[in-house]
């Protein structure tokens, strides 16, 4: 099994730019990201992406993310700042003591360029390095969002996969992408009666398609039950990212009745712990699914955005997984 070392992105703001942008944007609700932030705004977060992208490159990641310092909305973002959709009050996400705007999607999800906007210069700045792009899941989005505009949960699934695959199209450079997908764990699609696995598919192929890069979908928060999993390993996507992490048991359960894509992300470094994990107990969640299942690449990965974490302890993570990927370190 190949190992390439890489994140879900979603970082944490170094301690300077949480200092600037406090004073530049304020600290109320509403002046949380719209899309319509001033040049001396957008400076400030420029600054930390080329700063965060430089501490991957340190870090010897193999693919480097943009690291969606901008996102209030840690999944919400691309609707929280589309013209088709109003935030409102502050809402809890899933279990975890993190919040984000209420989404209301009061029109059409036309295509506005939000996603490839933040690509920017990254591919770029990093020419000798793969980037690698990062955004919400369409299933997520419908579960996190509530709907005014397609009808029933059928249309507004479809309705976002077309919207994030319109977003993926204006995509270039990027050697991999990967689609965030708690809420396959964390509320799967029996939780909505209209909504069935075999759509849930439907949708990530639809965004699948859009790209000329590796899709993986990726979910956390949790092992994928049974029959999503194998209506995921029939999208026409290129590999599926595991927990290792919070639900490492079951999914390993899983893997080995179902069988595993020839790629898959392994979240075997905790994004909300700051215990830094060794190379060897990474290499021993790697082993364990070796074991289960025959795998030709692994991504290596947080199981969630490091956002959470102080950036010391994020950046120490990041130095773990890139060790991790080199055979010789396992013993360290």
């Amino acid at each position: 099994m190949s190992r390439v070392a890489t994140t879900v992105g979603l970082y944490p703001l170094p301690d300077w730019a949480k200092d600037d942008l406090s004073e530049l944007k304020g600290h109320q609700k509403e002046d949380l990201i719209s899309g319509n932030e001033d040049q001396r705004v957008k400076a400030a977060y420029d600054r930390a992406c080329r700063e965060i992208l430089d501490r991957q490159l340190d870090a010897g990641l193999d693919r480097v993310v943009e690291g969606q310092l901008r996102w209030d909305d840690m999944l919400g973002y691309p609707f929280a700042v589309h013209d088709a959709v109003e935030t409102g009050g502050i809402v809890r996400y899933y279990d975890n003591n993190n919040f984000y705007r209420e989404l209301v999607v009061t029109g059409e999800l036309t295509f506005d360029g939000t996603l490839a906007n933040e690509l920017d210069g990254v591919t770029s700045y990093v020419s000798d390095t793969p980037a690698q792009a990062v955004l919400p899941g369409p299933y997520s989005l419908v579960d996190l969002a509530t709907d005014e505009y397609y009808g029933d949960d059928r249309a507004f699934l479809a309705g976002v996969a077309e919207f994030l695959a319109a977003e993926g199209e204006a995509l270039s450079d990027v050697e991999t992408v990967f689609v965030l997908e708690p809420s396959l764990a964390v509320n799967p699609p029996g939780d909505h009666a209209t909504i069935g696995t075999d759509d849930v598919a439907d949708a990530l192929t639809v965004v699948a398609d859009a790209f000329d890069a590796e899709v993986v979908v990726h979910s956390y928060w949790g092992a994928l039950p049974e029959d999503v999993y194998t209506a995921a390993l029939n999208a026409r996507i290129d590999g599926l990212g595991y927990d290792l992490v919070s639900a490492a048991e079951e999914t390993l359960a899983t893997v080995e009745e179902y069988g595993a894509p020839d790629t898959v992300a392994l979240g075997v470094v905790d994004g909300q712990n700051t215990r830094v994990e060794s190379v060897r107990e990474i290499d021993e969640r790697v082993g364990r699914v070796e074991d289960a299942a025959n795998v030709g690449k692994a991504y290596l990965t947080p199981n969630t955005g490091l956002f959470y974490l102080p950036v010391t302890r994020a950046d120490a993570k990041l130095d773990v997984l890139g060790r991790a990927t080199s055979v010789s370190e396992v013993d360290v």
